[in-house]
């Protein structure tokens, strides 16, 4: 019990920690609140920033969930409650301790909780979203898609049923994080994906 007790506190802060915030503030000198999107993710540091800048801001994103699954593993080892690291690393990223429960949309980091839980969709789903994204030039669009994947591709691939309900929850927190880039595709507003120079 205190092993899950540990493993899921980590979890949380471990998703909580604002990487495209204090990145933006201590090597650029800007607030990615007050910059495009307003969202402390690594599209909105590619577009603001430039390429380094969001490269390694969705790398840092993307080992919070990995880690938390991970450390999850490690200290109780059980499929269901590496899951549930993984869901509060999301949930940490989105309604960040740091940021007064606000935060990104969860993409990188759940991409990172796949990788450790279902390699095999993690991968499959990624190169969905990169060819959904260099067809259209939405990272949004393609976030939501890859992630509508998630469930149907564990289900195909023969993963057990909490991984399938993993999919469902994860795709569903990501679509409705989505829901103001949703009403900006509809209305043909939505930003392409450009990097700003460096």
């Amino acid at each position: 019990m205190e092993n899950m007790l540990i493993a899921g506190i980590l979890a949380y802060i471990l998703g909580s920690i604002p990487n495209g915030l204090w990145l933006g503030k201590v090597f650029w000198h800007t607030d990615l609140r007050e910059h495009g999107s307003k969202n402390i993710g690594a599209t909105n540091a590619w577009r603001t920033l430039g390429k380094t800048a969001g490269t390694a801001i969705f790398l840092l994103d993307f080992a919070k969930g990995a880690v938390s699954v991970y450390a999850g593993s490690l200290l109780v080892g059980t499929p269901v409650f590496m899951i549930i690291c993984g869901i509060l690393a999301i949930v940490g990223h989105s309604c960040s301790l740091f940021l007064k429960f606000k935060g990104g949309k969860g993409v990188a980091t759940g991409l990172g909780v796949m990788v450790v839980l279902m390699p095999m969709p993690a991968l499959i789903v990624f190169l969905i979203w990169l060819a959904i994204v260099k067809a259209t030039g939405y990272v949004s669009l393609g976030s939501m898609v890859a992630a509508a994947c998630v469930p149907l591709l564990a289900w195909l691939l023969g993963y057990e049923l909490p991984f399938i309900l993993f999919g469902v929850l994860a795709a569903a927190f990501i679509i409705i994080r989505h829901h103001a880039n949703i009403g900006r595709l509809l209305n043909g507003t939505e930003s392409k994906i450009k990097a700003a120079k460096n």
